[in-house]
């Protein structure tokens, strides 16, 4: 080997990878060992497995040792990928889909006049123009819950989440993550590498005692939390608690918070974060797409510059920005008023959906919570029966399982209650009948009944 630089060795690896030469579950030698047979320092070989673990090229097995990875998980074991359903054909095709965690797309705001008011745009004069438009910036700067050191723009949620954890997680990091999670921050923490520790909530989000206890267990360089209307139990953080969390974490220079604000203005609660208290390890995330339109693509990054110019530069190198005709439709949906009203009206008509059906619920005696959002976390007796029994009426639901760490106190299903439009107690007869026996006459509203909260 003619490069014995870290960089050298993790090329020279990766080929032998690539060409089959190391097959997948080879047990690599000791960091000594080549070192040893190389005549190089240790530390450059471990800086060369670090960078083969980044790329998921290698995997680091504790005692066992190291290994060469396996093939990429097929997309159907993907967590994201069993939220949906295959039950379309049945009652003749006639299906009420609520198991997409998608917004009503009647009740989003047209483009139509946004587009005709910016015209024939021409927001891009040099690839290396900022990342986010100026008005933009000053729209959403008024809106953060917390004055950000810098903020950018990117492609959704998910994009942003996935390129904070680039920035911040590293190969067999522990990172915290709420119990219950969002499927796919879980699946995207797993593919790259880290070990994920869940943390237990209540009806006001992250449980203190919780949280406690799982820093004492391990050291994590992130907390992945959602600060309202989260997905799936509907909790919203008061800012009592984000400053009760705060102060926990004070204690924790190296935890990294990252916000995932996914409902945005279509939430009922008020925006709150840590951030407020934490701002220089804050990373807030803000999303368009529940309020304004998943087609948008866009969300917005803001918090410590360390974090959010690592992200922006970094996209230099791919799709260099987020784009600004885009931005352009976004700014003038955020200030237009009619826009604004339709928004609020919006809102308002999930907060009507969501009670509605959690009425229907409660008089029935099942257990439900979902204070803000768009979706109800449902307790059932068995998962496979409710989704069975529900698709036997032609309504399908995303099954609990996904959204777990670990096994919960009982098994749950999530619907997407902002879809119901209607027919709120013919829904909640098939739904106390998929819930099953136990779970019935038990008291279930989020305030007072702790099923489903760890």
């Amino acid at each position: 080997m003619d490069d014995r630089s870290a960089r050298g060795i993790a090329a020279a690896v990766s080929r032998l990878v690539t060409a089959g030469t190391l097959p997948a579950g080879t047990r690599l030698p000791t960091v000594r060992d080549v070192a040893r047979e190389l005549g190089i320092s240790p530390t450059t070989v471990s800086e060369a497995w670090r960078s083969l673990a980044r790329a998921g090229a290698i995997q680091t097995r504790g005692r066992s040792g190291t290994f060469v990875s396996g093939p990429s998980a097929p997309r159907q074991r993907l967590r994201y990928a069993q939220l949906g359903t295959r039950v379309g054909e049945l009652r003749g095709g006639l299906l009420r889909d609520y198991s997409t965690g998608v917004p009503d797309y009647d009740l989003l705001p047209s483009l139509t006049e946004a587009l005709k008011r910016i015209g024939d745009a021409r927001l891009t004069t040099s690839y290396l123009d900022g990342a986010v438009l100026p008005g933009l910036e000053e729209a959403l700067r008024g809106r953060w819950p917390y004055p950000p050191e810098q903020i950018t723009v990117v492609d959704g949620a998910m994009d942003a989440l996935d390129r904070i954890a680039g920035v911040v997680v590293r190969f067999g990091d522990h990172v915290l993550v709420e119990d219950p999670a969002f499927p796919p921050t879980l699946d995207l923490l797993e593919t790259v590498g880290a070990t994920v520790v869940g943390v237990g909530l209540d009806e006001h989000g992250l449980r203190p005692d919780a949280l406690t206890a799982a820093l004492a267990g391990c050291e994590p360089v992130a907390l992945f939390l959602q600060p309202r209307a989260h997905n799936p139990t509907g909790a919203s953080m008061t800012q009592a608690r984000a400053d009760k969390l705060a102060r926990i974490l004070a204690r924790h220079p190296g935890v990294t918070v990252i916000e995932d604000d996914h409902a945005g203005a279509i939430a009922t609660a008020p925006p709150v974060s840590l951030g407020r208290r934490l701002p220089d390890r804050t990373v807030h995330v803000v999303s368009f797409s529940k309020s304004h339109g998943p087609d948008l693509r866009l969300a917005a990054i803001g918090g410590p510059a360390s974090v959010v110019t690592a992200v922006t530069d970094r996209r230099l190198l791919g799709p260099g920005w987020s784009s600004r005709l885009l931005q352009a439709v976004l700014v003038e949906l955020l200030t237009d008023p009619a826009t604004v009203r339709q928004v609020a009206h919006a809102r308002d008509e999930y907060a009507r959906r969501r009670t509605a059906l959690l009425d229907a619920l409660d008089e029935r005696g099942v257990a439900a919570t979902g204070a803000d959002g768009i979706n109800i976390w449902m307790a059932v007796a068995n998962q496979q029966v409710a989704l069975l029994t529900l698709a036997a009426h032609g309504v399908a639901v995303a099954p609990g399982a996904p959204f777990e760490v670990r096994h919960l106190d009982s098994d749950h299903v999530r619907i997407t209650a902002g879809l119901v439009r209607d027919g709120f107690t013919e829904l909640a007869d098939i739904l106390a009948e998929a819930a099953g026996g136990e779970l019935r006459g038990s008291g279930p509203r989020a305030a007072t009944h702790p099923r489903g909260w760890r």
